[in-house]
């Protein structure tokens, strides 16, 4: 649900499986973990890398935040124009009262998905962003995006997701639940939590 064209109607066994088998596939070896004042030390006199590493970190000096984990992930927000209040849920408190709502979105409606975090300590590579959705209890789709490498700084962070639409039709229409995670590169899952979406055939429903 909520990307890939969200075609959950037509998942079969077999393109589940190929998915699974692609991800056991995936060779990459992510870099060793180093701290930010090994990074802030490396490669000095490379200009290129400097301003990359600027880029991340900024200009002035980072002051790590020792509390709590290294990623704190804020709010998910569904960006929808026709949408008629904001779709937003609170990430920084109770996450067991997101289990106990539902969630809205008009069928056919396009919207985009925006994910608020902080960085405290360290430079995170290779954040992700998934979820994996249940229509009666069987997985009927799964999502992954790609966030990117961030930096620790007071201000949030924040990533907007391309744009997609939600399925029409009565078929479609009805409730999901959604197991989301936010994790990097090293698989640290910095946060994971059960929400609950409804399909309507109109907002006002």
């Amino acid at each position: 649900m909520l990307g890939a064209g969200l075609h959950f109607l037509s998942w079969t066994a077999h393109s589940l499986a190929c998915e699974e088998e692609d991800e056991r596939n995936l060779n990459y070896n992510p870099p060793a973990l180093k701290s930010l004042r090994e990074i802030q030390e490396m490669d000095k006199d490379d200009e290129s890398l400097v301003k990359y590493k600027q880029t991340l970190l900024g200009t002035g000096p980072v002051t790590a935040d020792l509390c709590g984990p290294n990623v704190c992930v804020t709010r998910l927000t569904l960006l929808c124009d026709e949408a008629p209040e904001p779709v937003t849920m609170d990430l920084a408190g109770d996450l067991s009262a997101l289990k106990e709502k539902s969630f809205a979105l008009q069928e056919g409606a396009k919207y985009r998905l925006k994910i608020n975090f902080k960085v405290k300590r360290e430079i995170v590579a290779g954040l992700r962003y998934h979820h994996v959705t249940y229509r009666k209890g069987i997985r009927v789709d799964k999502v992954s995006y790609m966030v990117g490498s961030y930096g620790p700084r007071p201000e949030e962070h924040e990533f907007v997701s391309p744009s997609d639409e939600a399925p029409k039709g009565m078929m479609s229409r009805g409730h999901y639940q959604i197991k989301s995670h936010f994790i990097d590169d090293d698989k640290n899952i910095f946060l994971a939590w059960e929400w609950n979406l409804d399909i309507k055939k109109d907002w006002n429903e």
